[in-house]
């Protein structure tokens, strides 16, 4: 199951930059060369922006690469720490899962008003889809985190700051 997620979330993501790279890079030589732009890239981009930054936490909760705040839980025991562990994974696996439940009545509401996007004149609500699925993968990967420290296990951790400052001291010597 943890392979297929990766490997659509990987896909998702790298199809999202390449889109969006490409339309930018489209339209800015659009703008410049034949003084003319295209009117739907940055609609576009925009929305794949949003499934892409959903998708990005998604991949990060599963790294465990998130910005926390540990002022507290470095000051307690093992045990407290997995408490506040537990309670701060619940917390984010609801919070995304709200998102995830609002984003399908924002998208259905979409779909049964017939609303239509500005610039390509698509559906909007087969962008307005990209929150809740985009919700949905940062729901699971929470839910996966929260049922790992409620079995005991531990939630791996990537230090990106952390691992970024090493390297720079270690190019400086």
């Amino acid at each position: 199951m943890n392979k297929i997620l990766d490997y659509i979330e990987e896909s998702l993501v790298c199809v999202c930059l390449v889109v969006m790279t490409a339309l930018t890079f489209v339209n800015v030589v659009a703008r410049y060369v034949f003084s003319a732009s295209l009117s739907f890239s940055e609609e576009i981009t925009t929305y794949l922006f949003v499934l892409l930054s959903l998708l990005g936490s998604a991949i990060a909760a599963k790294r465990g690469a998130h910005l926390g705040l540990t002022i507290i839980s470095d000051r307690v025991g093992p045990k407290a720490g997995r408490v506040l562990g537990i309670i701060s994974m619940a917390f984010a696996t609801a919070f995304s899962a709200i998102i995830c439940y609002f984003g399908f009545f924002m998208a259905l509401n979409q779909f049964n008003k017939g609303q239509l996007t500005a610039g390509t004149q698509l559906p909007e609500w087969i962008f307005g889809s990209f929150v809740p699925i985009g919700a949905l993968f940062v729901t699971i990967r929470f839910g996966q985190n929260l049922v790992r420290l409620l079995t005991g296990k531990d939630i791996q951790h990537e230090d990106v700051v952390a691992e970024a400052l090493e390297n720079a001291v270690q190019e400086e010597d």
